[in-house]
């Protein structure tokens, strides 16, 4: 059993600014132990985790894969966040390398298809649409949970994005709800972008339905 990275460096003051790992992060982090020998059967060069927040399921991914020679990746568009997650991996001893941007813009688009594995604990509370933008543009805690409409729109930014960035032997991991419509998600990247998926866990926590959904691109017909 691999342990939950130490985060006992961070304090409350940084917890009023980052999300604190909770139920959501400690289902991924099973999901990730879960697939753990497919993980390091992948041998990957480059993960990536969209919205580090405390770093502590980049520190996670860096345990399961054990490899120095994989570059860790951590996007946030909180700098706070950034800052963090960079003491995480000290903490844990994986060498994370914190980025300041957003969900996938120029700098994500210039990983164009290199990114072996791909993690995401979106945003998925549904939320008015303007809260979503609001909490996205001020670049703070509030970013980490509005999700706007259904939960999905911060969420269907990474999906339309995803292609662009994925390597061709590359998985994706996502944290959904109930709420978010896991079958239609599923449907619409099989459909619309040749992603086929697997729920990876699912669990309640409280009033939430929580799912890990992995997707990975479909095997070229032969």
């Amino acid at each position: 059993m691999i342990p939950t990275p130490d985060t006992s460096h961070l304090t409350n003051a940084d917890f009023e600014h980052v999300y604190e790992p909770a139920e959501d992060t400690f289902i991924l982090l099973d999901a990730l132990e879960a697939d753990a020998e497919r993980l390091r059967a992948l041998t990957p060069r480059i993960a990536m985790e969209i919205g580090s927040g405390s770093g502590c399921v980049s520190a996670f991914l860096g345990a399961v894969l054990g490899s120095t020679t994989c570059l860790y990746l951590s996007t946030d568009i909180n700098p706070h966040a950034a800052l963090c997650t960079l003491k995480t991996g000290g903490q844990n001893k994986v060498p994370l390398e914190p980025v300041v941007t957003s969900l996938i813009g120029p700098f994500a688009k210039r990983l164009h298809r290199a990114v072996d594995v791909l993690i995401f604990n979106p945003p998925y509370v549904p939320t008015e649409d303007e809260e979503m933008t609001d909490a996205q543009a001020g670049r703070a805690i509030e970013g980490s949970w509005a999700g706007g409409k259904q939960g999905m729109l911060v969420t269907e930014r990474v999906l339309c994005g995803l292609d662009e960035i994925l390597s061709e032997k590359g998985l994706f991991y996502l944290v959904a709800v109930k709420d978010n419509d896991v079958p239609s998600i599923r449907r619409r990247m099989d459909e619309e972008y040749g992603f086929e998926s697997d729920i990876v866990l699912q669990r309640r926590a409280g009033r939430e339905h929580l799912f890990v959904i992995r997707f990975s691109r479909k095997a070229s017909p032969s």
